[in-house]
C-alpha cells in the first residue's frame, strides 16, 4: 500500500502506522479501545501515541476521567516532513564537520589493501559502476583493461549501457585484447595480445584499484576489487610495458 510506504519513509514503523490510520478512520478513542482494536498492548500504545504527538500527528483531551486520543489534520504530515528535512539538514552540517576526522581514520586504514567480492550480474554492474565513478574523479580520466573475449559478454549483459556511460563521462580506455571481437568505440584504443582464446579473467586497472572478473564452473560471473596503490602501480606499469611493445 503506497500510503504505508510513504509513512515508513517519514520514519513511522508498522505499529505506529496502524495506530495513526486507525485514529484517522475512527476519530477520538481511549487507549483501551485503541489497544483492543489494533492488537497493540496498552503500554506500547501509550509509547506510540507519545511519539505521534511529538511529531504533531496526534493530540489528546480528557473527558470525565478518561483520556482520548485523536489524529490531527493529515496536512500535519507536511509539517512533520519539513521538520524531518530540517533535522537532516542539521545532521548533514554536523557530518560535514566530522568528515576530516573520519577521513583521517579511513586514510590510516588505507595503508592496508582492501578486497571486496561480488557475484552475479548486479555484482558485476557494481564493479563497472565503480570503474566509471572512480575514474571520472581523476585528473586524467583513463583506465586500462586486459580484455578477455570469453568474459566480455558478461559485462554487457550486466551493464548494457557501460560504454555509452563511459563516453558520456569523457573517460578514455586503453585495451589489451585477448581473443576475437571487441567493439570499436569513441575514446578507446585497442591492441591485441593475441586473437587466440585463452584468458579466463577480465582485468581493469583504475584509480589505485584493480578489478578482476571471471566466471565460475556454473557459468555465473563473479569478481573482486582490490584497493591497493602498490598493486595498481605494478599492474599499470606491466600494462604500459606490454602496450609499448605491441604495434
Amino acid at each position: 500500500m503506497e500510503t504505508n510506504l510513504l509513512l515508513k519513509k517519514l520514519g513511522l514503523n508498522d505499529k505506529e502506522i496502524t495506530i495513526y490510520l486507525f485514529l484517522l478512520k475512527l476519530g477520538p478513542v481511549s487507549v483501551r479501545k485503541l489497544a483492543e482494536q489494533t492488537g497493540v498492548n496498552r503500554g506500547t500504545a501509550y509509547d506510540i501515541l507519545k511519539g505521534l504527538r511529538d511529531l504533531g500527528l496526534v493530540s489528546y483531551y480528557h473527558k470525565a476521567t478518561k483520556q482520548y486520543f485523536a489524529a490531527e489534520d493529515p496536512k500535519k504530515l507536511i509539517e512533520a516532513t519539513e521538520n524531518k528535512i530540517n533535522e537532516l539538514s542539521i545532521v548533514r552540517e554536523k557530518i560535514n564537520e566530522i568528515i576530516p576526522e573520519l577521513k583521517s581514520l579511513h586514510d590510516q586504514a588505507g595503508a592496508k589493501p582492501v578486497v571486496k567480492y561480488y557475484d552475479g550480474n548486479q555484482g558485476i554492474k557494481t564493479i563497472l559502476q565503480d570503474v566509471l565513478e572512480a575514474t571520472y574523479n581523476l585528473k586524467i580520466k583513463t583506465y586500462y583493461v586486459f580484455s578477455a573475449s570469453s568474459i566480455r559478454p558478461y559485462l554487457y549483459q550486466a551493464y548494457p549501457q557501460f560504454t555509452n556511460q563511459r563516453i558520456k563521462k569523457a573517460i578514455e580506455v586503453r585495451v589489451l585484447a585477448i581473443g576475437q571481437g571487441g567493439e570499436e568505440a569513441k575514446l578507446s584504443e585497442r591492441k591485441w595480445l593475441t586473437k587466440q582464446e585463452g584468458s579466463p579473467t577480465y582485468i581493469l586497472i583504475y584509480a589505485d584499484k584493480v578489478a578482476m572478473i571471471s566466471v565460475n564452473r556454473n557459468g555465473e560471473p563473479l569478481g573482486l576489487i582490490i584497493e591497493d596503490e602498490a598493486l595498481y602501480q605494478t599492474q599499470k606499469q606491466l600494462f604500459q610495458f606490454i602496450w609499448q611493445t605491441l604495434k
